[in-house]
């Protein structure tokens, strides 16, 4: 099997916009399509979802009016889509919207598809039929915590990484380690290349990765992390308002979703999904929703701390949509 990542022709230039979930990228976004010619790609692993747009934050349809976006809406909670497909499709839209004479402007803050897209994915074992089955057993009988606490024995730097109740990624993490006796976090270092966590996990995958592409990078990261869980807290509201339990209902009056999809996993409809079940009370749905939005928050600074070639803007300065503006100006006019 082979386990290197193929090449391909380097990307046009192009620019992405990332952060943490509540950092202000949608109204930068739109301060720079407002201003540059621009065409919009989701870098979000729930947008791509249809029905699912109050929990996701989904732009309004003001919004995806103004100005061109690709990879929302494009599949239904019950496909999965995951990292290599992204890098597949927005490496074309790349090369498409570039030739069309305007500027791909990647915006969100699925790290992960940013690295695939730039660096690649190597492949990893496809599942094991039996070995699954006796990680679910195991997992029925002795929980998902005794799971994790085996990863952090064979796995230590995976097993930090994954919250201790997601069973899913845990299991896959094992999985890995049983079929092929190397961590997953080791076949990833000695690759040199992008972790692929997708729970599906990635077999083999051509990736545009022929050297750096000429890209640049502009992320919005607060310097006070109580703005953010302000942020944060303010959205689940709005959110809640909005109805999004309501939503929750209809996609669970469809009858053939499942708590254990890609799309139900997203945070917040993880949240509420248990809270309509009778897993955990309804009262305290907003207090868990806020907390998994932070830890997702978290996990998404942590990427883009390892990332040294990102240009950073202070999202809660009063001027970051003016500050985001100057540097995709200078950022573009460099790469002229």
């Amino acid at each position: 099997m082979n386990t290197e990542a193929q090449t391909a022709p380097p990307l046009p230039f192009h620019l992405a916009l990332v952060g943490p979930t509540a950092s202000g990228k949608t109204a930068a976004a739109m301060a720079i399509a407002s201003e540059m010619a621009v065409e919009i790609i989701s870098m979000d692993s729930a947008l791509v979802y249809r029905g699912m747009d109050i929990g996701t934050a989904k732009p309004s349809a003001r919004e995806l009016a103004v100005v061109p976006h690709h990879l929302i809406d494009i599949r239904d909670p019950l496909q999965p889509y995951n990292a290599a497909e992204f890098a597949a499709d927005a490496g074309a839209l790349i090369v498409a919207i570039s030739a069309r004479g305007k500027l791909p402007l990647l915006v969100g803050g699925t790290m992960l598809y940013y690295k695939a897209l730039h660096q690649g994915l190597h492949a990893m074992p496809k599942a094991d039929p039996a070995i699954r089955a006796e990680l679910e057993r195991q997992a029925g009988e002795q929980g998902v915590a005794a799971l994790h606490a085996e990863l952090a024995r064979v796995d230590p730097t995976t097993a930090a990484r994954l919250h201790p109740a997601d069973g899913q990624r845990i299991q896959r993490a094992l999985e890995v380690y049983r079929i092929t006796g190397q961590a997953m976090s080791s076949l990833h270092a000695t690759k040199k290349v992008a972790a692929e966590l997708h729970e599906t996990g990635a077999t083999e995958a051509s990736m545009p990765d022929g050297g750096p592409a000429a890209s640049a990078i502009i992320s919005l990261e607060p310097t006070e992390r109580s703005w953010l869980h302000a942020r944060i807290a303010q959205r689940f509201d709005a959110m809640l308002a909005a109805g999004f339990l309501d939503e929750v209902r209809a996609l669970r009056a469809r009858g053939d979703l499942n708590a254990n999809l890609s799309s139900m996993r997203c945070v917040g409809y993880r949240q509420a999904w248990e809270a309509l079940d009778g897993e955990s009370a309804m009262e305290q749905l907003r207090d868990k929703g806020i907390f998994a939005t932070r830890q997702l928050a978290k996990r998404q600074l942590t990427w883009l701390r390892g990332m040294p070639e990102r240009h950073v803007v202070a999202a809660d300065a009063s001027d970051a949509v003016q500050q985001v503006l100057a540097a995709a100006r200078s950022l573009t006019k460099t790469a002229a």
